[in-house]
């Protein structure tokens, strides 16, 4: 079984290196994917040991990170298909057992389920997709299934909640799947844990 955490720290001005070394301590994730994360974040393994990785979105002085509790092989980078404004780029960490895709998409409801289709095509069979999918709706993604929490993660505005932050899985069981405290983001950490087998559970195709 391997618990995950996904957050996204609204770069600059959000959440802090100390707000996820918390976190990371407070939660004791096998893997830690990290959003709109910066040099500042480049410390972690200062703190907590472990491997991390870390790519900025083109341009960008924000993009993906990941840390791991155990050492693992450098995650391979793949370039998404490009929104207007922002290049997008996707993490993903070979498990052994099964791989997960860190995931930071653009905002066209149309473009980001490009990316999500774009990024299967580069999974084994047993994956995981999680991080910001600043979705609207269902995913649309042949062959997974929706098995994060269903709980908001952001509010638009300060008005608006919506379930930005997801998991997909397949050829994977969900375990458990919850949102965690915001802290000083404006969006909340997603954990989910994850195994390879079939049963009980949220059970991809």
């Amino acid at each position: 079984m391997t618990k995950i955490i996904s957050w996204n720290l609204l770069r600059l001005t959000g959440a802090k290196l100390g707000d996820v070394v918390r976190l990371a301590r407070h939660e004791r994730p096998d893997l830690l994917l990290l959003q709109e994360a910066t040099r500042d974040i480049d410390m972690l393994p200062d703190y907590l040991g472990g491997f991390y990785h870390r790519v900025p979105l083109p341009g960008r002085i924000h993009g993906l990170a990941i840390w791991s509790a155990l050492p693992r092989a450098k995650p391979q980078v793949i370039k998404l298909p490009s929104g207007a404004v922002v290049d997008r780029v996707c993490q993903i960490m070979d498990l052994g057992a099964f791989a997960v895709a860190n995931v930071h998409l653009s905002h066209g409801q149309l473009l980001n389920r490009r990316q999500l289709r774009h990024i299967a095509q580069h999974l084994p069979a047993r994956a995981a997709v999680l991080g910001d999918f600043n979705l609207v709706g269902p995913a649309l993604l042949p062959g997974f299934v929706d098995s994060g929490p269903r709980d908001p993660t952001h509010v638009c505005a300060d008005m608006v909640p919506l379930r930005l932050d997801r998991c997909y899985t397949r050829g994977l069981r969900c375990l458990e799947a919850a949102t965690l405290h915001r802290h000083t983001s404006d969006h909340r950490p997603i954990t989910v844990r994850l195994q390879v087998g079939e049963g009980r559970g949220r059970l991809a195709a």
